[in-house]
C-alpha cells in the first residue's frame, strides 16, 4: 500500500457500532468492568489508555513501520518517559546541536536518575563510534537537526550502535515518516512531537514514540506513563488522527515552498548561509538525499551584521509570523537565541523558518522587503 493510502486508512475503519466514517471521539475518563475488575470491552480509565488514543497509536505505528506506538500529551513528555526509562548509570550520548528542551532536560533532570549525558556531533561518525567504544549506552538523534539542519546519517550511526550492543532513538519531528523513516533504517524507536506536522494546523498538543519491537523497553515506558499520567487526551488523539488523513499532502507543498525559499536566501547578499539540506551546498544533502524522500520545510539563516540586523529583519516582516513551534499551515520565524532561556546556544544572527502553505511568491516577497529594509 502507497503511504499516501495508508495515511488516510491507518486507524480509520468505520465506527463498528454507527458505521460513521469519521471516527468517533471517547471523551470517558471511566469505563464500565465487572465486578472483580474484568475489562468488559478492554478498557479500564483514561490514563491506561481510551479507544480515541489507541486509534492513533495504531495509525502512528503503521507509518512508522513499528510495532506499537504510545501518544504522550506532549513531545518532551514522550522524550521523558523514554529517556528517564535507561537505567542509573548509564550514558545518553545527545547531538551537539538539538532542540532547547532536550538540551534541558539532559542537564537539569536526567542526572537526577543517575543518567550520565555526553554531547556529541552526530555527524561525526568517527566521534560517535569513540563514544560508543567508550560505554554509551543509548543515542539520541536529530536530523535534520533543530536549529543549524544538520544531518545525521542513521543507517550508519545504527551500524556503530550494533556493534556496541547500545540503543538509537531518533526526533524525527523535522522529517515526519512521509520523508524518513527512521524504523526502517535500523532505529530503535522513534519520536515525534505530534503538535508539529501530524496536527497542522497549530491547534493541538501532543507527543508520540514508535518502536521497531513490542519489548521490554516498550513496556517499560509504557508503565511509566501510565503510572506517571503524561498521556493524551482523547480530543487532542482525535484531533492528530484527523491531520494524519493530510499529512502527505501538506508535506509535499511544504517541502516545495521551503526549497524555493531556500534558493531565494542563499543568493540574497544580505544573507551569510543558509541551512537547509536540499541545497547542493549543505553539508550533509549527499546524505540527506539517501535517507529522506525530500528535504523537509525547516530552515534557518543567518543574516549578514550580526544579532541587531536579524532581529530587524524579523521584525520588518509582515505575512510571516514571529511566533515559536512549527508545522502549521502558516509561515512563522523565530530568532531562536531569543527564546532559548537564560543560556542560549543558537548564533544570534540566525533565524529560524517554518515554511507553511502559503504562496510561495508571497512569502517571498514578504522576506524580500524584509531584507532590504
Amino acid at each position: 500500500m502507497h503511504f499516501e493510502t495508508l495515511a488516510v486508512h491507518a486507524g480509520g475503519e468505520p465506527d463498528a457500532a454507527t458505521g460513521a466514517i469519521a471516527p468517533p471521539i471517547h471523551m470517558a475518563t471511566t469505563f464500565r468492568h465487572g465486578p472483580a475488575g474484568e475489562r468488559v470491552a478492554g478498557f479500564e480509565y483514561v490514563r491506561e489508555g481510551n479507544p480515541t488514543q489507541e486509534r492513533l497509536e495504531i495509525a502512528l505505528a503503521a507509518l512508522e513501520q513499528g510495532a506499537a506506538a504510545l501518544a504522550f500529551g506532549s513531545g518532551m513528555a514522550a522524550i521523558a518517559a523514554l529517556l528517564e526509562s535507561l537505567p542509573a548509570g548509564a550514558t545518553l550520548l545527545i547531538p551537539s546541536d538539538c532542540y532547547t528542551g532536550l538540551r534541558v532536560l539532559a542537564t537539569e533532570f536526567l542526572p537526577r536518575c543517575s543518567i550520565l549525558v555526553q554531547r556529541v556531533d552526530t555527524t561525526d561518525l568517527e566521534a560517535v563510534e569513540a563514544a560508543f567504544a567508550a560505554g554509551a549506552a543509548a543515542i539520541w538523534l536529530e536530523t535534520p537537526s533543530n536549529p543549524l539542519l544538520q544531518v545525521t546519517d542513521i543507517a550508519a550511526v545504527v551500524d556503530s550502535a550494533r556493534r556496541h550492543d547500545a540503543r538509537v532513538f531518533c526526533d524525527n519531528t523535522f522529517a515526519t515518516p512521509v520523508l524518513q523513516q527512521p524504523l526502517a533504517l535500523g532505529a530503535d524507536v522513534v519520536m515525534h512531537s505530534t503538535t508539529k506536522y501530524f496536527g497542522g494546523h497549530s491547534d493541538v498538543m501532543g507527543g508520540a514514540l514508535v518502536f521497531a519491537r513490542r519489548d521490554a523497553g516498550f513496556e517499560q515506558v509504557a508503565h511509566r506513563r501510565h503510572v506517571t499520567g503524561g498521556v493524551l487526551a482523547p480530543f487532542n488523539a482525535w484531533l492528530t488522527l484527523r491531520g494524519l488523513r493530510s499529512l502527505p499532502a501538506r508535506m509535499h507543498w511544504h517541502c516545495a515552498n521551503a526549497r524555493s525559499i531556500a534558493e531565494f536566501l542563499e543568493r540574497h547578499p544580505r544573507i551569510a548561509s543558509v541551512n537547509y539540506p536540499g541545497l547542493v551546498s549543505h553539508a550533509g544533502h549527499a546524505v540527506a538525499q539517501r535517507q529522506m524522500r525530500d528535504f523537509g520545510a525547516m530552515l534557518s539563516f543567518r543574516v549578514a551584521g550580526g544579532r541587531a540586523a536579524a532581529l530587524a529583519v524579523a521584525g520588518r516582516l509582515k505575512l510571516i509570523h514571529n511566533a515559536t513551534s512549527l508545522g502549521g499551515c502558516e509561515t512563522l520565524i523565530e530568532h531562536r537565541a531569543s527564546v532559548e532561556g537564560p543560556n542560549p546556544v543558537s548564533p544570534q544572527d540566525l533565524l529560524r523558518l517554518s515554511v507553511g502553505l502559503e504562496h510561495r511568491d508571497d512569502l517571498i516577497a514578504d522576506i524580500s522587503q524584509a531584507l532590504d529594509g
